[in-house]
């Protein structure tokens, strides 16, 4: 632009003002209402109602994983903090995490144990050496034949369980529950983790008289490792009732996709230094 000469000294010529309120010197103009944002003749994508529904769907979908996954941060370092000391105990692995198949040769024990969710659980005992199968299912409850999702209402009353078949001359059912105290917080009622209610209820379903008597034993010694006091309940032994089978060998065939998996039993199967 071409000065004009005749201006006084010290003066500067008029700017033409600036489309999108920049300043000019000490001059601040504001955009004309013309701006294309400002057309009602187009919208931005993002902005647009749909745009906004999804994006504004994704984020709550976002907040509400990493919120989960903070909340099941959170309950393992209280579980860890409630914990003086640990004894896991030295029992040989599998090379493979897998159940025998058939009816268990004679001579071999059962036990039931709740301790939270069965796929932690059954994670668990799959591996070691001398358990002969693994089951997932549901116990103590007044309903018959109940679903996975009758259970989650939380009022049939059952546990969530694992039906453990185990060789006692390769592993003792003092070295199956001392698995038991390691694998979960027995000193919280109702709750594992960020798993809240009462089919996480911590217990122990004894098939005889000799597995009570060891039970009240191996709870009263492992009691020394917790600062609060153990809530597990021992009670004999009721109906059985297996979950369905797309629960049964969980974390084997689905851990490594699915997202409870990698965010709760992975970690507790590296502390247990297990395979994961």
């Amino acid at each position: 632009m071409a000065l004009n000469s005749s201006l006084p000294p010290g003066s500067r010529p008029a700017l033409p003002p600036c489309p999108y309120g920049l300043n000019y010197g000490n001059m601040s103009l504001p955009a004309p209402r013309s701006t294309i944002a400002d057309s009602k003749d187009f919208l931005p994508v993002a902005q647009s109602p749909l745009n906004r529904y999804f994006l504004l769907t994704m984020k709550s979908v976002a907040i509400s994983a990493i919120l989960s996954l903070f909340a099941l941060g959170v309950a393992s370092c209280q579980e860890s903090s409630a914990r003086k000391s640990s004894n896991v105990p030295k029992t040989k692995m599998k090379e493979k995490a897998v159940d025998a198949k058939g009816s268990p040769p004679a001579g071999h024990e059962t036990i039931t144990l709740g301790a939270g969710c069965f796929w932690c659980v059954e994670a668990v005992y799959q591996q070691l050496e001398g358990v002969h199968s693994v089951v997932s299912g549901y116990m103590g409850g007044h309903v018959d034949n109940p679903t996975y999702e009758q259970i989650c209402q939380k009022n049939t009353g059952h546990i969530e369980v694992v039906q453990v078949v185990f060789d006692p001359k390769k592993i003792t059912a003092a070295n199956v529950l001392g698995w038991f105290w390691e694998l979960h917080d027995p000193t919280s009622k109702d709750q594992q983790g960020a798993d809240k209610g009462p089919q996480y209820r911590s217990a122990v379903f004894y098939h005889s008289a000799e597995q009570k008597k060891t039970t009240e034993a191996s709870m009263k010694d492992a009691q020394k490792m917790f600062e609060k006091p153990i809530v597990t309940v021992i009670r004999e032994v009721e109906k059985f009732w297996i979950a369905e089978p797309e629960h049964q060998d969980f974390y084997f065939l689905h851990g490594k996709r699915n997202p409870y998996c990698r965010a709760v039993i992975k970690p507790k199967l590296q502390k247990l230094n297990l395979k994961d």
